[in-house]
């Protein structure tokens, strides 16, 4: 019997749109977090020291200092080029490029103007590309394909000066034409159609997402609310949806605390302390897969007091001035409308968490590991 003609193939699961998107959004927007955080903690602080009048925000000093701090949030397109092509696998720096092309100063001063520009004949709709994310990852996707075109069809002695050429001409224009308009329409129409939704009931908006933010967390699904909060931030100067995901958080910090007063196992001890503080931080992975989550109990209690605390936050219209997903750090970010009420929302989602895990019985024996291992 002949087999050296067989061919196996191992038939790989097919990813459906969803993932596909939600995959496409965390590997675009991953790499920038940290750093969103560093530049949403600084414009708290900012707005903290002008409040307290510690600074003038006519002063020297502080337009120095938000100058730091802002620079991430204007030129977040640019970082968007990069990260997003990164993942497409299109050339970055010609993504980066098209990125400066809309944030150059002279059309920039024409759109702030809201001046309509000719361009061979069709006009050009002012928008606001500054903080946009929308435009330059619908633009970066088109790159991808017009480079794959040039290098089908261009000579090699000029593919490669010829194909950053012709891509920077073309995605730009169609950047500028459509991509940018239809960014606009698309981001207001998120923006209004969260609004509408919170505004029926804050309280409402806030159980529901308090309770299923962690369990998105668990699929990756909390990243396709990253544009939208930046979004909501750029359009409205704060974001509510961050506020209403601060008390799961910190559940996840106080179901973990909890295990660890509960628990017998040093290593397992160990490991929910780390995992407690690390959620704290604003990091709720390690207490939600290594510790809340295999217990199973815990992770309701988690969704549970984050339903609570939700609602509290969005009962008190807590928002963040800037992005930055919420932790002890981050709080700074978070010193906009209802600030104390959002202290008091995470406080009581960690308070409910660690008092009701503390009180369930838990089979911690077979999932500690042997301390023998």
């Amino acid at each position: 019997m002949k087999v050296e003609n067989q061919v196996i193939s191992v038939e790989q699961p097919r990813k459906n749109i969803v993932n596909i998107i939600i995959d496409g959004i965390s590997g675009i927007f991953l790499p920038l977090v940290n750093i969103l955080s560093a530049a949403g903690i600084m414009k708290g602080l900012l707005a903290a020291a002008v409040a307290l009048d510690l600074l003038n925000n006519r002063e020297g000093t502080y337009q120095v200092l938000n100058a730091m701090a802002d620079s991430l949030f204007y030129y977040l397109p640019v970082l968007l080029a990069f990260t997003s092509a990164k993942k497409f696998g299109a050339n970055p720096f010609t993504a980066v490029v098209i990125a400066g092309v809309l944030l150059h100063p002279s059309l920039s001063t024409l759109f702030g103007d809201d001046q309509a520009i000719n361009f061979f004949g069709l006009s050009i709709t002012p928008v606001t590309y500054p903080a946009s994310a929308i435009p330059i990852i619908m633009a970066t996707g088109l790159l991808l394909y017009i480079e794959r075109f040039c290098f089908k069809v261009l000579p090699e002695v000029i593919r490669g000066f010829f194909t950053p050429l012709f891509s920077i001409i073309m995605v730009s224009s169609v950047t500028l034409l459509v991509f940018g308009p239809m960014g606009m329409i698309a981001g207001d129409a998120l923006a209004k159609g969260y609004g509408f939704v919170y505004n029926l009931s804050p309280v409402g908006a806030g159980m529901a997402l308090g309770g299923a933010i962690q369990v998105m967390v668990i699929f990756g699904l909390h990243w396709s609310l990253v544009p939208l909060a930046i979004n909501n931030i750029a359009l409205n100067g704060s974001d509510t949806i961050l506020a209403l995901m601060g008390p799961a958080a910190f559940a996840q910090a106080g179901a973990a605390l909890a295990v660890f007063f509960k628990a017998k196992d040093k290593k397992f001890k160990t490991l929910a302390l780390s995992a407690s503080i690390s959620a704290l931080f604003g990091v709720t992975e390690p207490a939600m897969f290594g510790v809340n989550l295999p217990l199973r109990k815990p992770m309701v209690v988690v969704c549970c007091a984050g339903a609570v605390g939700g609602g509290m936050a969005g009962f008190f219209h807590s928002a963040a001035i800037s992005f930055a997903f919420p932790g002890l750090a981050t709080l700074p970010a978070y010193l906009g409308d209802g600030f104390s009420g959002f202290l008091i929302a995470c406080s009581t989602g960690l308070v409910i968490s660690f008092v009701a895990t503390l009180s369930l019985k838990l089979a911690l024996a077979p999932a500690e590991p042997s301390v023998n291992e």
